[in-house]
């Protein structure tokens, strides 16, 4: 699979809450590195956040561009999160339902077909600001 496709792939599952096919695409020591946080290693901890996430979150990728280096082995993607505050983020705000809109991005190791590292990037003071967070900061 070409890479662009991959990571058209990747989106798509996302948008669609098709978590196995989402995880089908990553490689079993995916690396994932959490926005303003760690780094976690393996398909079993990549599922664990993305269950954390789907509890606290509903969220849909919009506006998605795809950039792909012509070796295949690495990948970015710019997209726009139109997301809701659903339940309490441990650390975080208090969730009522809060809407949002975020400019967000991601970039991409592909090995051998599949998702080996995505580090996810969007700016956490505009998402405290859009949920509504009186003096708390990143």
């Amino acid at each position: 699979m070409h890479p662009q496709d991959v990571i058209q792939a990747y989106y798509d599952a996302f948008n669609a809450g098709d978590m196995a096919a989402f995880l089908d695409l990553l490689t079993d020591d995916v690396a994932h590195d959490i926005n303003q946080g760690e780094r976690q290693v393996g398909k079993a901890a990549f599922a664990d956040f993305m269950a954390h996430m789907n509890r606290c979150y509903r969220e849909r990728l919009e506006e998605l561009v795809i950039l792909t280096h012509p070796a295949g082995d690495r990948a970015a993607a710019e997209f726009v999160v139109h997301g809701e505050y659903l339940t309490t983020d441990e650390g975080l705000p208090e969730a009522n339902g809060q809407h949002y809109v975020l400019p967000a991005g991601a970039f991409f190791t592909l090995r051998d077909g599949k998702v080996a590292r995505i580090s996810n990037y969007y700016n956490l003071n505009d998402w405290l600001a859009q949920v509504g967070a009186d003096g708390i900061s990143a």
